[in-house]
């Protein structure tokens, strides 16, 4: 099947003999489950036969959204998991298990991951080395020098929309032995897959696109063969799950995320176009200008004609209080701290995603004090357009 049947279909509609199917995935409550005969289920608990047993082990919801997560993302097996941070530390654990207890990270992150791999990780040992991922000499020596366990990168980079060269990284990290950890959130399965292009372990916040209504919060972790046990082992031990209702809403977001993707890749490139040619407007952040510095790579991985919903702007001569009118003003668009929802949603790194990182290291990641993040929802693009003008030409 191709994308778009696959996000309606893959997951649902289980048959078996004799059984009726409903047309949705129920919503399994139960944390506990028995069978006829208790040497069954020491079976189920000894991994020799298929079945649930504890909702922390496994649920029949849950095991839904994961058989569709992994048919989209082309991999081996998913989890769902209770926040993207979540998945994001167990994708951490995983990797670095049995191998050094070293990363080489992308420089230019989403700040909550990099205060984890600073304060938490560190704290336990685990060594971090910040690289400019979009340069590949600069990838290979740090790989080259650190040896590290793991390499992680953004698919897209938060703000500021970077796009590393995924396949070539991966095998810079598979020649050191590391693995490749990649956060999808911003691209989505549907611009490209990660573990076609070598990639070990996919995350995404489900909060965002996935689940795309800004009313559940979750994450995912999807990963090739050579990764899933380990995840799920660590899993039972540490329970990070998602709960079902939760992993319930998230399915049925996903059912409608070709068409909102899609719609919303539109207004983001009407969105980008116009900003470009307003007069307040210093500079806009966008996979789909022709100017890019990584349009080679973009053009290459990215499906046909989509660049992504997301874009930033700089706000000429605008401070801290400046840009906060800004947002303020606005009376459609949400001026809120997430991204991936229906409405249109107006950030301010500085003071959300990137204000545990400081002022020095924000500059020297390319996030100044008059730049706004837009996630573009799925409204009339002229309704959104029109809201943005109004607030930035009453300044």
């Amino acid at each position: 099947m191709k994308f778009e049947s696959q996000v309606v279909h893959a997951g649902d509609r289980r048959r078996k003999p004799g059984v009726p199917v409903p047309s949705t995935t129920p919503i399994h409550l139960s944390t506990t489950y028995f069978y006829d005969s208790v040497a069954k289920l020491d079976r189920i608990f000894a991994h020799e036969e298929e079945g649930f047993s504890y909702s922390r082990y496994g649920n029949p919801t849950n095991e839904a959204l994961e058989t569709l997560l992994a048919t989209l993302e082309n991999g081996y097996g998913a989890l769902a998991t209770s926040s993207g941070m979540a998945a994001l530390h167990l994708a951490f654990q995983a990797a670095l298990l049995d191998r050094r207890r070293s990363i080489v990270a992308a420089n230019s992150l989403y700040g909550s991951t990099v205060t984890m791999m600073d304060q938490l990780l560190c704290s336990f040992g685990v060594q971090v080395r910040y690289v400019d991922i979009c340069d590949l000499e600069a990838v290979a020596r740090a790989i080259h020098e650190a040896q590290p366990g793991c390499v992680f990168m953004e698919s897209v980079s938060n703000p500021l929309v970077r796009v590393g060269r995924m396949e070539k990284i991966a095998q810079l990290a598979h020649q050191a032995g590391a693995v490749l950890i990649v956060d999808h959130t911003f691209a989505t399965p549907m611009l490209f897959r990660p573990l076609d292009l070598g990639a070990d372990i996919v995350v995404h916040s489900a909060t965002k696109y996935l689940a795309g209504h800004g009313d559940v919060l979750g994450g995912a972790i999807i990963s090739n063969q050579a990764h899933y046990e380990i995840i799920r082992t660590l899993a039972r031990a540490s329970g990070p799950i998602l709960g079902p209702f939760e992993s319930y809403l998230t399915m049925r977001g996903i059912k409608t995320l070709a068409v909102r993707f899609e719609r919303q890749c539109q207004n983001a490139k009407a969105l980008a176009e116009w900003l470009a040619g307003h007069p307040r407007v210093e500079r806009v952040y966008y996979c789909g200008n022709s100017d890019h510095p990584d349009r080679c790579t973009i053009e290459a991985q990215f499906a046909p004609g989509l660049y992504g919903a997301l874009l930033s702007f700089e706000i000429k001569n605008a401070d801290r209080a400046a840009v906060m009118s800004f947002m303020d003003r606005l009376k459609m668009v949400v001026p809120g701290t997430s991204l991936g929802d229906v409405h249109t949603l107006v950030l301010y790194p500085a003071i959300s995603s990137h204000r545990d990182i400081s002022p020095k290291m924000r500059e020297r990641m390319g996030i100044r004090d008059n730049l706004v993040r837009i996630s573009a929802g799925i409204e009339a693009a002229d309704d959104i357009i029109m809201d943005l003008d109004h607030a930035l030409s009453a300044a």
